[in-house]
């Protein structure tokens, strides 16, 4: 059983924030080439399970592994259905409709659907700071995103960041009690396996939406379509799941959403150091991104360790009362 090591849990969250950040300003560009995000989110799954299967063949003890009860099945198609496929998918749909900065607004409201859950759900202890921290988190996006401007928000975009929101707290809880259970690569294996057949069935019932032309092409920057495709899935995809669910084995669900609530701030970084002009952060958007910070610090310390319960005292025993430590000794306390 792995011990769990904070630290690395946190590090490992942030490695993942990184690549998905980049991985943002990535899969806009393809999208602006001319994919549809049913396409994306179907290549991406379609590679991510290659690679993964991969992996696991190579890495002992190989393909037993992959074993499963079909009382294991239920969660692992509903994480992978709702991770691996679902939030991707409606991101993709969010940002082609929205500035990527409020498309992640929307998304990372998870956290606070997670934390929520802890709190009620669960009815685990929580410090006040909690909901002070998540306050100054989504204030901090709010200002990345600017949502103060004069922006007409196209209704379904809206709705499928909401909905990624939704699917990610989901994820988030269920990834939880995959680590559990499953090592991390046989449990993102199943994951990328769901979402791939989802992916197929998907594509199979809009046949003949789009066309897989922009494979063949290069973006405006002159970059080859197909290499930031195998950007999006090997280092948009599966490395950074992969990250994400061994970050589970050291951190509570709540913490990794938070954490990864840095995201939307180093995407807006990204974006701004690959595409430049239109851009760049100002003041308020700065300001924000230290009030990400800030409220991911104060509810990372809000969570309180349910304390054991002491051991009862043994009544005093005579020799009367003595027994022997047999087989049954533990039965008798």
């Amino acid at each position: 059983m792995t011990t769990p090591r904070p630290a690395l849990g946190v590090a490992m969250v942030l490695g993942s924030g990184v690549l998905f950040a980049v991985n943002g300003t990535v899969s806009k560009l393809v999208l602006r080439a001319g994919l549809d995000p049913q396409q994306l989110t179907l290549l991406r799954a379609v590679g991510a399970v290659v690679g993964v299967l991969a992996l696991c063949l190579l890495v002992p003890p190989g393909a037993r592994r992959l074993r499963a009860t079909r009382r294991e099945l239920p969660l692992l198609v509903g994480y992978g259905l709702t991770g691996f496929f679902g939030v991707p998918m409606l991101y993709f749909v969010a940002i082609s409709r929205l500035p990527v900065g409020i498309g992640l607004l929307f998304e990372y409201t998870a956290p606070l659907l997670v934390a929520l859950w802890a709190r009620f759900g669960q009815r685990h202890r929580v410090r006040p700071r909690l909901w002070v921290g998540l306050a100054l988190s989504l204030a901090g996006l709010g200002c990345v995103a600017e949502v103060w401007g004069e922006l007409k928000l196209d209704g379904i975009g809206v709705l499928a960041g909401l909905g990624a929101a939704v699917l990610l707290a989901v994820y988030y809880v269920l990834g939880a009690r995959g680590v559990a259970r499953r090592d991390t690569l046989s449990l993102c294996a199943w994951a990328f396996g769901a979402s791939a057949v989802a992916g197929l069935l998907t594509r199979a019932a809009v046949a003949g939406t789009g066309g897989w032309a922009p494979l063949a092409a290069d973006t405006d920057r002159g970059v080859p379509v197909a290499l930031l495709c195998g950007y999006v899935v090997v280092l948009g995809s599966i490395v950074p799941y992969l990250l994400v669910a061994g970050a589970m084995r050291h951190l509570p669900a709540t913490s990794v959403g938070i954490v990864g609530m840095v995201e939307p701030v180093l995407a807006a970084a990204v974006a701004w150091t690959v595409i430049g002009a239109g851009e760049s952060l100002n003041a308020a958007q700065l300001s924000g991104g230290l009030l990400v910070l800030i409220g991911v610090a104060l509810a990372e310390t809000a969570r309180v360790a349910n304390p054991s319960p002491a051991p009862l005292p043994l009544p005093p025993t005579s020799p009367s009362t003595r027994v022997r430590k047999g087989p049954f000794y533990h039965a008798r306390r």
